[in-house]
């Protein structure tokens, strides 16, 4: 399970930050995920593309993270949708 990230990834409050709020919801349900950051800010999109972010606009469709990547290759964008999937899907 890979999620994708920005620089920031997990840390900064969950209420105000996309990618700590997916990566919160994800060790709350009890995964372990490998994180990868996609370089540039959604506010600068100059700052965008290449590595990493080409790599989430080609799993998703788009260039916006977090994206969270399943072992059996389901992409879930959003941090709202992959918040609800976590819930949903407690590890086991």
């Amino acid at each position: 399970m890979i999620l994708f990230t920005c620089n920031q990834k997990t840390s900064g409050p969950a209420l105000l930050h996309p990618c700590t709020k997916a990566g919160k919801a994800l060790t709350d349900a009890g995964y372990d995920y490998e994180i990868k950051t996609a370089d540039g800010y959604r506010i600068l999109p100059w700052t965008r593309g290449g590595g990493a972010r080409d790599e989430v606009k080609e799993l998703s469709g788009q260039e916006n993270v977090p994206i969270l990547v399943l072992d059996d290759g389901e992409v879930i964008s959003g941090s709202g949708t992959i918040a609800d999937w976590a819930k949903a899907n407690p590890a086991s």
